[in-house]
């Protein structure tokens, strides 16, 4: 019974192995993952948005305190497109369909929608090295206002970019009616 048991042990596979051999369930089982990899990129952005967000505050409060009362309005409309970035990107619809759905979204508009995934992360860096300009141009004292109008700028793009995620989403839930 040892030697039955060993051998029985040794050849199965994974849970996973095991439902992807039931019909139907392996489509079950990518839906799940791409579920859980879609909420853990939302997440991961969100909180890079939300780091970029913070230290913007912190610059907020640096240029007050150098005298930058004159660029506050400016610098909070950046932040609040900021702001509304990350929780557009926190709260996105999944890129794929739902979670028993008969229809299959294909993969060359999945392909569509990762690429937009993509370019959000683009964002968050550029908004790094956009915050980077905004601390030396408050430190010098000069270039302030064009630092934050690139930064306001940048975030209403990406904000733009989103509503085409959102756009391709929508179109896609067209074609599957």
């Amino acid at each position: 019974m040892s030697e039955l048991f060993d051998q029985i042990v040794s050849m199965r596979g994974s849970f996973e192995n095991l439902l992807a051999r039931i019909p139907g369930f392996r489509g079950y089982i990518d839906k799940a993952t791409r579920r859980t990899s879609d909420r853990m990129l939302r997440d991961h952005i969100s909180a890079e948005l939300t780091a970029r967000i913070n230290r913007m505050a912190s610059l907020e409060v640096e240029l007050l305190e150098n005298g930058g009362l004159s660029h506050m309005s400016a610098t909070r409309s950046a932040k609040e497109k900021l702001q509304t970035f990350r929780d557009r990107v926190k709260a996105a619809a999944p890129g794929y369909s739902g979670f028993m759905e008969a229809v299959k979204v294909d993969s060359e508009a999945l392909e569509r929608l990762y690429a937009f995934d993509e370019a959000q992360i683009r964002y968050a860096s550029q908004i790094d090295e956009l915050l980077n300009n905004l601390e030396a141009a408050i430190s010098s004292g000069d270039g302030v206002a064009e630092a934050v109008r690139a930064l306001d700028g940048l975030a209403r793009e990406a904000n733009e970019a989103f509503s085409l995620r959102e756009d391709v989403l929508t179109n896609l839930s067209k074609s599957l009616e």
